[in-house]
């Protein structure tokens, strides 16, 4: 059985090619990739797939190059998430899964 909580850290480049169009001279990460980067970590921990996103909070804007942490935590009917930067949260949701060990 998986351990109940997963972590990781991570930061998107300025060269990310979807900074370009959001937006020209003052980027931000748009919330899509920073979902990305969830799926991407529930893929690797629970050799699952994002079916349903029921809760989606974005709270503040990540900077390209900045560090930020994803925490996951199995509850509430799926997996929850919580990014952060030096403790400023960034966003937090509920998504729901399906898959090996969903």
């Amino acid at each position: 059985m998986n351990d109940p909580h997963f972590h990781t850290d991570f930061c998107i480049g300025a060269d990310h090619p979807a900074l370009p169009g959001h937006f020209p001279g003052q980027p931000v990460v748009p919330g899509v990739v920073l979902l990305d980067r969830v799926a991407a970590a529930i893929a690797d921990w629970k050799s699952a797939r994002i079916i349903g996103m029921p809760q989606v909070k974005f709270l503040q804007a990540l900077l390209p190059d900045e560090e930020a942490e994803l925490r996951l935590e199995d509850g509430g009917g799926g997996v929850r998430f919580h990014i952060s930067r030096a403790g400023a949260v960034i966003a937090t949701g509920l998504v729901e899964i399906a898959g090996d060990d969903a």
